[in-house]
């Protein structure tokens, strides 16, 4: 297969059948979903099962005990289990638009981590996507989702951007290309040099921190923010915590300062 399309995911079956059925019409079918599952209940198997009948594109579910927020230990787990020797990461509340594994692939390089991002719905909006709004591509027109009450901004230009105007966005925006667990791929082979994710790191910035480390061992990053698109469904934030935020803020700051390549706790810990 070209890519393994690993979806982080704990107990959103609404949203995470949404993003699915954008995966089950992309334009690029070479593909395989890997679901890194941290902790969710059974009816998040029952969804996914519901939706393998449906679906000529693989889908392998990795899950692992409820234990608090331990999305490093699943996306380890995750890539360990694909089949592929190129992974995009992206979250089970983030629709892809149709040709989003195709960019990926289109824009891969050896030597780069492609960097991408979302497109930010309300909860309003959010809540009234349909399966045939998805399948009809309706939710990416911007006049679509503005007569749904979206507010009108200049934001919007993500959703307009011709290939042309997406490029020379891509090479413009001040936004650092950075690894973004929402929308970034790479090569599995640079990922376990690094030895994966951190797993001493519960939310904020653990992704970051890995594309901080591969850089360190000397790779480039690519911005295709204004190419490959999704729209990210609102939720809550319940596992926000300040004092693991404050732990992530001192290992990456550790990452930067030291050039640190390997994590110490990362995939070989989930062997």
């Amino acid at each position: 297969m070209k890519a393994s399309v690993i979806i982080s995911t704990y107990n959103a079956e609404e949203w995470l059948e949404k993003v699915l059925i954008g995966f089950s019409i992309q334009i690029e079918s070479d593909f395989e979903i890997i679901i890194a599952d941290d902790g969710s209940g059974p009816n998040t198997k029952k969804l996914i099962d519901s939706m393998r009948t449906n679906f000529s594109i693989p889908i392998v579910h990795v899950w692992h005990e409820d234990k608090g927020f331990q999305k490093t230990q699943i996306l380890n787990k995750a890539i360990i289990k694909s089949n592929s020797e190129y992974l995009i990461f992206t979250d089970g509340d983030c629709i892809p638009r149709n040709d989003f594994v195709a960019i990926h692939l289109q824009f891969m390089q050896k030597g780069f981590f492609l960097s991408g991002g979302y497109f930010k719905l309300p909860m309003s909006v959010s809540n009234l996507i349909t399966k045939h709004d998805i399948i009809s591509q309706s939710c990416f027109d911007k006049e679509w989702l503005i007569k749904q009450g979206l507010n009108k901004s200049v934001k919007n230009l993500k959703l307009t951007a011709s290939p042309i105007r997406a490029k020379i966005l891509n090479a413009l925006t001040p936004t650092n290309a950075s690894w973004n667990g929402h929308n970034s791929s790479g090569w599995k082979s640079d990922l376990i040099a690094i030895n994966g994710f951190n797993q001493e790191m519960q939310y904020g910035g653990e992704d970051r921190e890995l594309g901080e480390r591969l850089i360190n061992m000397g790779l480039k990053s690519k911005q295709i923010r204004y190419s490959a698109i999704c729209i990210h469904l609102d939720h809550s934030r319940g596992y926000v915590n300040e004092q693991a935020l404050a732990k992530n803020k001192a290992i990456r700051k550790s990452t930067r300062e030291n050039k640190i390549i390997i994590t110490d706790r990362g995939i070989d810990s989930s062997l």
